[in-house]
């Protein structure tokens, strides 16, 4: 079998086969593109959920400390209704009641990212504050919210999880 031979038995692509097998490709491809983003918007749904849920718990747990008196009464502010004064105190700890060694209760670990808005900064409300101000009363932390504008997956604010 000589060499020219050869070429002429190996079958190849043809230009138009490559074309279709392209548009096909990007079709598929733009039909998985929307379903990424909903997938990525779904996650940090998930990941601000999450954070909003262990800041809630540990102001509960701070309130329900300062109730039982497990915390000391110089670390609650008067007239804060047994709650934080801020979130770093949750972060810094409290001193327990009665105790002298100086151990403290910490109840986060750092204040969580803002999935929405990618910063450490959440909107709070103070006991004092009806549900829509949009300002912090700066008395105490009764509740935290992401100050993101944008509109979840099921409809609802953000801001009103």
């Amino acid at each position: 079998m000589t060499r020219r031979e050869f070429f002429r038995q190996v079958a190849g692509f043809t230009f138009i086969e490559l074309l279709v097998t392209t548009a096909v490709l990007m079709v598929l491809a733009s039909a998985a593109l929307p379903l990424a983003r909903v997938t990525v918007k779904r996650q940090r749904e998930i990941e601000l959920r999450r954070a909003l849920r262990e800041m809630r718990t540990a102001i509960d747990k701070f309130k329900d400390y300062a109730d039982t008196q497990i915390i000391a009464p110089t670390e609650v502010p008067f007239g804060s209704e047994g709650y934080p004064a801020s979130l770093t105190v949750l972060v810094e700890g409290v001193a327990r009641n009665n105790d002298a060694s100086g151990s403290k209760i910490k109840l986060l670990r750092r204040i969580p990212i803002d999935p929405m808005t990618h910063s450490a900064e959440w909107g709070m409300r103070s006991y004092q504050d009806s549900k829509e101000s949009s300002a912090w009363g700066g008395q105490n932390v009764f509740d935290v919210y992401s100050k993101s504008d944008g509109i979840a997956l099921d409809g609802t604010k953000y801001k009103d999880w």
